[in-house]
C-alpha cells in the first residue's frame, strides 16, 4: 500500500559548522528520486566529505532532506533569473534572442522552475512567449501545474489554470495535481483545482485517489470538499482498499467518523479479506475499534487467512482490542476458523492475552485443525504445546491450571520440555499428569522416548524415573547377548544414525546410548536406570560400554543377578503404593530413613 511521503528527518550536524548557502548560489539541484517529489531548496548547506568531496545537503518542498555531490557546472542565467525572480533580465534576455524554453537535463523547463519556485510575474512573461511550454512535462511527466502544486505555489497554480492548464495530466506515477495538493494537504490549491473542473477520482498507478490521500492526512475540509465534488467514498485501490479501510488502518478517528457518517461501507473487505476492524484491531488503535464497533461493524468476518479481528488483536497482544472484541465474537465462528486466540497469544508469548482469553472462558484444550496443525512440522495443535516450546513457564502455568491436558499433541509437550533441558517446565508438566513414558508415533522406539532425550541430563533423567517412567523397557533389548547390528553413526543436532537392523525393529535403547554424542554417558545413564529395575541381563552392547572404562566396572557388579532383597522391596512397595505417586510414599507410617529409601533420597547414604 502506498507509503506516506516524510514530513521531516533529522540531519546530523556535521563536526564542522557548514557555510550556509542559498539555493541560487549552489546552482541547479537534481531532480529527486521519490514519486511525485520534486527538488526544493529553500536552504542548503555546503560541506566536505572525509574524502574531500564537496557536497550538498538540501530540504526538499516536503521536509524530507537529500544530499547530492555539488556541481560545478554554472547556473544558466535564465534560471537564475526565473529563481532570483528577476523579470527585467529575464525580458531583456528574450529581447536578445535568448531561448526562454530550453530544457535541462531533467527536462525541466524555465516555466517549470517558475512554476516551482512560485514566480508569477517569469511565469507570465515565459508563457507569453512561449505559450506551447503549459503543458510541456519534465522526464517524470511533471507538468509545470502539477510543479506548482506540489509545492504549495498558490498563485501560480491560479495563473496556470487561468491560462489553460490542463489539471488533468498526471506525472510517471500516475499523481495529478489534485492528488499533490491532497498530499500537502491545501485546501485553497485543492479548491482552485475543483473548481477549474479537475477529475476528483483519477487514480495514480496504484490505484490510491486523491481521497485516499486526503484520508491519510486525516483532513475532513479536504475529504468534504472531495466528496461535494463526486468523490467515489467507496473506491478501491489496486489492493482492494477503501478510504474508509485507510482510515481504520492508520488510527485517523475524524475522517473514519466522516466516512461512516456520509455513507461508507465498514464491513467492506479488501482484496485479503481484511476489514476497517481487522485492520484497526491488528495494529492496536483501541479508539477506531470502539468506533466501528459502536457502527455494528461485524467482528466474525473473516480475513482469506480464516483470522478473525479478534485472532490478530490476540496475536499482536492489544489487551484492550481482545477485551472488546470478546463479546462479538462468536465462539462457532473460532471453531470454524480451525485456531483459537489461545494458540496465537501462547505462540507470540502474550501473557496477558492469554491470562483474559482463558478467564473469558476459551477453551484451554482446543485443538488446530488438521490443515493449521500441518502447517508446523512437529504437527503441534494446542495452546499449551505453543507455550512449552517458547520455554514460557509463566504461560505454561496459566493453561495447566486452567485445566490445559498436556497429552493432547502427536509429539508430547513434555518432550520438548525434557528435550530443552528445562527442569522447571518439565515438574510443572509431570505435576500436571504428563505422560512421563510418551513416545514419538513417527519414530517408534523401545523405551519412552523421554529418556532419549534426557541422557546428557542425569538429575532430569532420575526425577523422571522418580515418577513412573519405565525403565525396565530399555533393558528388554531384541538382541541379548547375540552379536548387535553394526551402526553408523551421522553426526547433526537431532544425533540421527543409521543401523542394519531390520526396518520393523523399533530402535534399541542400546543403539541410541552408543551414539557418538551419548556413548560417553553410558555407565552413568545406565547406573540410574539400575535403582529402578530388579533382575535384568544386560545386552551384549551395554555391557561392552561397562567394559571400556575401568571406572564403570561397579556399575557392572551394581548388576549382577541376583539384585538384593533390599532393593527388590523397594521396588514392590513402590509399585503397590502407586508409581510416581512419591506424596503417597512421604505420607506411610515408616521410619523416615526408609521412607527416604523408598523414594531414592540419597541423603541418607553417609
Amino acid at each position: 500500500m502506498r507509503q506516506s511521503n516524510p514530513r521531516s528527518a533529522n540531519v546530523p550536524t556535521p563536526a564542522n559548522p557548514p557555510v550556509i548557502q542559498t539555493s541560487q548560489q549552489c546552482g541547479r539541484l537534481p531532480e529527486p528520486q521519490q514519486s511525485g517529489s520534486s527538488a526544493k531548496a529553500t536552504t542548503s548547506y555546503t560541506f566536505v566529505t572525509e574524502k574531500g568531496q564537496r557536497c550538498v545537503a538540501w530540504q526538499r518542498y516536503d521536509g524530507s532532506m537529500h544530499v547530492t555531490p555539488e556541481t560545478d557546472e554554472p547556473l544558466d542565467p535564465v534560471i537564475e533569473a526565473v529563481q532570483k525572480g528577476a523579470v527585467e533580465s529575464l525580458t531583456k534576455m528574450a529581447q536578445m534572442g535568448k531561448s526562454l524554453a530550453q530544457l535541462n537535463k531533467q527536462g525541466w523547463s524555465p516555466l517549470h522552475e517558475a512554476a516551482f519556485c512560485g514566480q508569477e510575474k517569469c511565469l507570465e512573461l515565459i508563457l507569453k512567449v512561449h505559450p506551447e511550454l503549459i503543458n510541456g512535462r519534465t522526464h517524470r511527466q511533471q507538468t509545470p501545474l502539477l510543479l506548482a502544486s506540489a509545492a504549495e505555489r498558490l498563485a501560480c497554480v491560479r495563473r496556470l489554470l487561468q491560462k489553460g492548464a490542463d489539471p488533468n495530466i498526471p506525472n510517471k506515477n500516475g499523481e495529478t495535481p489534485l492528488y499533490k495538493a491532497c498530499e500537502q494537504e491545501n485546501a485553497k490549491i485543492v479548491a482552485l483545482l475543483l473548481n477549474f473542473g479537475t477529475q476528483v477520482n483519477k487514480p495514480c498507478l496504484q490505484g490510491w485517489t486523491p481521497l485516499h490521500e486526503a484520508v491519510c492526512r486525516n483532513n475532513v475540509e479536504i475529504c468534504e470538499m472531495l466528496l461535494k465534488a463526486g468523490a467515489k467514498i467507496g473506491t478501491t485501490n489496486k489492493y482492494g482498499i477503501t478510504p474508509l479501510f485507510i482510515a481504520a488502518q492508520s488510527g485517523r478517528a475524524k475522517t473514519l467518523l466522516f466516512l461512516i457518517r456520509n455513507g461508507a461501507d465498514v464491513d467492506s473487505q479488501a482484496n485479503d479479506g481484511a476489514t476497517a476492524l481487522y485492520e484497526a484491531s491488528k495494529n492496536g488503535h483501541e479508539e477506531i475499534v470502539e468506533l466501528l464497533l459502536s457502527q455494528n461493524a461485524d467482528a466474525n468476518k473473516a480475513a482469506k487467512s480464516g483470522l478473525l479481528p479478534l485472532h490478530i488483536a490476540a496475536q499482536r497482544g492489544h489487551e484492550g482490542i481482545v477485551s472488546m472484541l470478546i463479546p462479538k465474537t462468536s465462539r462457532a465462528r473460532i471453531r470454524r476458523s480451525g485456531i483459537s486466540p489461545l494458540h496465537l497469544a501462547a505462540e507470540r508469548n502474550k501473557d496477558e492475552v492469554l491470562e483474559l482469553l482463558i478467564e473469558a472462558g476459551f477453551d484451554v484444550n482446543a485443538t488446530l485443525s488438521p490443515d493449521r496443525s500441518s502447517m508446523y512440522e512437529d504437527r503441534r495443535s494446542t495452546a499449551l504445546y505453543f507455550a512449552v516450546i517458547n520455554n514460557n513457564i509463566d504461560a505454561a502455568t496459566m493453561l495447566l491450571e486452567a485445566g490445559a491436558n498436556p497429552n493432547l499433541d502427536t509429539f508430547s509437550p513434555l518432550l520438548v520440555a525434557v528435550r530443552q533441558g528445562c527442569i522447571r517446565t518439565v515438574i510443572l508438566l509431570v505435576e500436571h499428569g504428563a505422560n512421563v513414558n510418551a513416545y514419538i508415533p513417527t519414530h517408534p522406539t523401545s523405551f519412552p522416548a523421554t529418556v532419549m532425550f534426557c541422557m546428557k541430563y542425569l538429575p532430569l533423567l532420575k526425577y523422571l524415573m522418580d515418577n513412573g517412567c519405565d525403565a525396565l523397557s530399555c533393558f528388554q533389548c531384541v538382541y541379548g547377548s547375540n552379536p548387535h547390528p553394526p551402526i553408523k553413526t551421522t553426526r547433526n543436532r537431532d544425533e540421527r544414525f543409521e543401523s542394519d537392523r531390520p526396518p520393523s525393529t523399533p530402535v534399541q535403547f542400546c543403539e541410541i546410548v552408543s551414539a557418538e554424542l551419548n556413548c560417553c554417558w553410558a555407565g552413568p545413564i545406565i547406573d540410574v536406570l539400575l535403582d529402578y529395575v530388579g533382575n535384568v541381563q544386560l545386552c551384549a552392547r551395554l555391557m561392552e560400554h561397562l567394559d571400556s572404562y575401568k571406572d564403570w566396572a561397579v556399575i557392572k557388579e551394581k548388576a549382577e543377578l541376583p539384585r538384593p532383597l533390599m532393593h527388590m522391596c523397594r521396588l514392590v512397595i513402590r509399585q503397590q503404593v502407586g508409581l510416581g505417586r512419591i506424596e503417597r510414599l512421604n505420607t506411610l507410617p515408616l521410619p523416615g530413613r526408609l521412607i527416604k529409601y523408598l523414594i531414592y533420597d540419597r541423603s541418607q547414604d553417609s
